[in-house]
């Protein structure tokens, strides 16, 4: 690739926030660097940690650049394009005469571009045949995603800008981090607090986010939907509910009434440790404001009944009669880079482009007119994520999986049977730009580019469709994941239908697919989204100014009324007991991203946060004579895994909280439950039981 000029506006590579920066060479030192995008009206130039340093990997010494294929001595060895190409085609076509299409699995991510995730999904269906393709974003936003559909016939994490949050008089986050995990939000949230609003956190931590809020619902874990109806039955019994509104707009009211009769105040109390004090403060803040919001994070999504607590907060929202309101509703805060996009066209396993569903016979029909292929051959639904990635190997009938951008032997729950299943495979393909834990046990690593040598687009957690641009060359020997497909289908026989130049052939096919779908982008053009900082979807035609916010009209069901839906609160698929006595629970630092298989490269963020800690509360400390810094042993019906310890008041005697960034011995995941959400197909995450099996000396972490 030849060198582009300096600086170059682009997004940063991490989270859904997607940051406005400005990559240039540096001019002390060989490399580039990464700046804020004053310009960009997102972030207006604030970075994280994350966005500062995410320039050092360009030029990182563990950077891939030749394929890589195992050797019969069990050494991965650099090997030409065309031999692994080749190699990969061929292992496809065997799996499939030795054992049917089903065999080939792929799992994609929530980092791909929309081009790649699209074309991801295509392969799968059109150049492979099989059915059970999914991607990392189930693990992250799918919850969130099934309870949009379910209330308003339409899943966009934020039904409109950022910036009115800083309108809004009261927001309610739940479990939601933000100050750690989308850090320069915060500035709205500033501005919000400034202009006299009023901030609640229910967390079961006392969280950065938490300590700027004006109230604090330490919930306990797993009862984000008892809270929910609490609120509610406090919301009804006081009157505070919108009755013209909910005669007006939406439907079921009068069932969902019915079940959250039981969550009297003093009974949530119990359940969730929350005063009614704060219940009824919570409720009448948000009933009293002209503008209020309440915004999930993955602390109540992550569950078993993930969908269900979403939608008992967007139950009190409709009661109150703030969605579609100016400066007002329900949103939810996306995780990854282009966690919206990539859920929207194609590599979930029910979903075909534009948010269609491939079990709906007229969506299969329009997308295989676009594909030009016969509807017929098209498989059906496949597997969700944890099913798939369980499925793995002689037992479960999937002998092959492609990786494109994700770690899944560190990101998945129960990672330890997961790392199991992927030494079974036949072959394993991961397609990445650095090793990582899931590359060890590859067959084939094929590497590729990084986000600033690519070209594309990304659709952030407002729902606005940015432009990723190339603002570094790439080295000599990497290739892109969309010219990687296109010489596997050629190989495979299907050339034709994947005969792309550039990302930018990729978007106009991937326009016209996703025409007249939920999340159209058919009048979103590259050239639209220089000249308009994003174009927010729905957008059906060039001439349409794009959607910022949804709902002030109607919804999208096809009455235009939103639903309310009886929920009613149940145990997590593992609650704590005698023999594993503690709540256990995840999340994110600040200075490290999802599994951590590039920040873990960045000697300023491993220099701030060089090991996973297990925050525990100095009541439990005491009981167990640990210190700060002490070995903490804690086992699960999984796993084992170790960790030093934090010592903070900061969290619930019961509770221990452990970041999921890292594998090995400290790997969070080896310890979490991958109980599913009914509908989402959601693992778990935020609620296991653990107990502590041995504390040891600081300094004594094994390897």
């Amino acid at each position: 690739m030849e060198s582009v000029a300096s600086p170059t506006k682009t997004h940063c590579p991490y989270c859904a926030f997607q940051c406005g920066i400005e990559v240039s060479e540096s001019s002390t030192t060989v490399g580039w660097v990464a700046t804020g995008d004053a310009d960009f009206p997102v972030n207006n130039g604030q970075l994280c940690i994350k966005g500062w340093t995410s320039a050092n990997l360009l030029t990182h010494p563990e950077r891939l650049t030749k394929p890589l294929l195992r050797t019969k001595s069990g050494r991965l060895a650099p090997v030409g394009w065309d031999e692994a190409l080749d190699f990969v085609a061929a292992g496809i076509q065997t799996l499939r005469q030795r054992h049917g299409v089903e065999a080939m699995g792929l799992f994609g991510s929530g980092v791909l571009t929309n081009e790649k995730a699209y074309l991801l999904g295509k392969f799968a269906r059109v150049a492979v045949g099989t059915p059970n393709i999914d991607y990392n974003g189930r693990f992250c936003m799918s919850s969130a995603a099934a309870a949009g559909n379910k209330a308003f016939g339409i899943d966009r994490g934020l039904p409109f800008p950022v910036s009115d949050i800083e309108k809004a008089e009261v927001i309610l986050l739940v479990g939601a981090n933000s100050a750690d995990t989308l850090p320069p939000i915060m500035q709205w949230f500033d501005r919000q607090k400034a202009a006299g609003g009023r901030l609640i956190v229910a967390d079961p931590r006392r969280t950065s986010t938490a300590r700027r809020a004006d109230l604090h619902l330490p919930v306990t874990p797993g009862t984000d939907l008892a809270l929910a109806n609490g609120l509610m039955f406090i919301a009804i019994e006081e009157k505070l509910i919108d009755p013209a509104y909910i005669e007006a707009r939406t439907n079921g009211f009068e069932a969902m009434r019915r079940a959250v009769l039981a969550y009297e105040p003093a009974y949530v109390e119990r359940l969730t440790g929350v005063r009614e004090s704060a219940l009824r403060q919570t409720v009448r803040w948000l009933a009293g404001a002209t503008s209020a919001m309440i915004l999930t994070g993955r602390g109540p999504e992550q569950q078993s009944k993930g969908v269900d607590s979403v939608l008992g907060f967007v139950n009190l929202m409709l009661a109150l009669g703030k969605i579609g309101r100016p400066a007002s509703g329900f949103g939810t805060l996306t995780g990854q880079g282009n966690g919206q996009g990539g859920r929207e066209h194609g590599q979930k396993a029910d979903q075909l482009p534009g948010y269609r569903l491939i079990e709906v016979d007229a969506h299969r029909e329009i997308i295989a007119k676009v594909w030009g292929v016969d509807p017929k051959t098209l498989p059906r639904k496949g597997k969700s994520a944890y099913e798939l990635l369980d499925s793995l190997g002689p037992v479960g009938g999937i002998r092959g999986l492609l990786v494109m951008g994700s770690n899944v032997a560190v990101a998945s729950p129960h990672s330890g049977r997961i790392i199991d299943r992927l030494k079974s495979l036949e072959m394993l393909v991961v397609c990445d730009a650095f090793p990582n834990e899931t590359s060890e046990h590859a067959h084939v690593v094929l590497p590729v580019y990084q986000w600033a040598e690519e070209e594309g687009t990304l659709t952030n957690l407002e729902g606005r469709v940015i432009r990723r641009r190339i603002a570094a060359p790439a080295p000599e020997g990497v290739r892109g994941d969309i010219d990687i497909l296109r010489g596997l289908a050629e190989r495979l026989g299907c050339g034709d239908k994947f005969a792309f130049d550039s990302p930018r052939d990729v978007f106009e096919e991937f326009r016209r697919a996703t025409a007249g779908g939920t999340a159209d982008y058919a009048g979103i053009t590259y050239e639209r989204i220089d000249t308009e900082d994003g174009v927010f979807w729905p957008c059906p035609a060039e001439d349409h100014p794009g959607t910022p916010r949804l709902f002030a009209e109607r919804f999208a069901h096809p009455d235009g009324r939103a639903k309310f839906h009886a929920v009613e609160h149940r145990p997590a698929g593992e609650e704590p007991d005698g023999e594993y006595p503690l709540y256990y629970t995840t999340g994110r630092y600040k200075e490290h991203y999802n599994s951590g298989a590039q920040t873990r490269l960045v000697g300023e963020l491993t220099a701030a946060k060089p090991r996973p800690l297990a925050q525990i509360h100095p009541r439990l400390a005491s009981r167990f004579g640990a210190t700060a810094g002490s070995v903490l042993v804690l086992e699960s019906r999984r796993g084992r895994a170790e960790f030093a310890a934090e010592v903070t008041t900061d969290i619930r005697p019961d509770t221990v909280f452990v970041p999921f960034h890292w594998g090995g011995s400290g790997a969070a995941n080896l310890l979490t439950n991958p109980s599913l959400d009914p509908t989402s197909r959601m693992p778990e995450y935020k609620v296991a039981a653990v107990r502590i099996s041995e504390v040891r000396p600081a300094g004594e972490v094994s390897a």
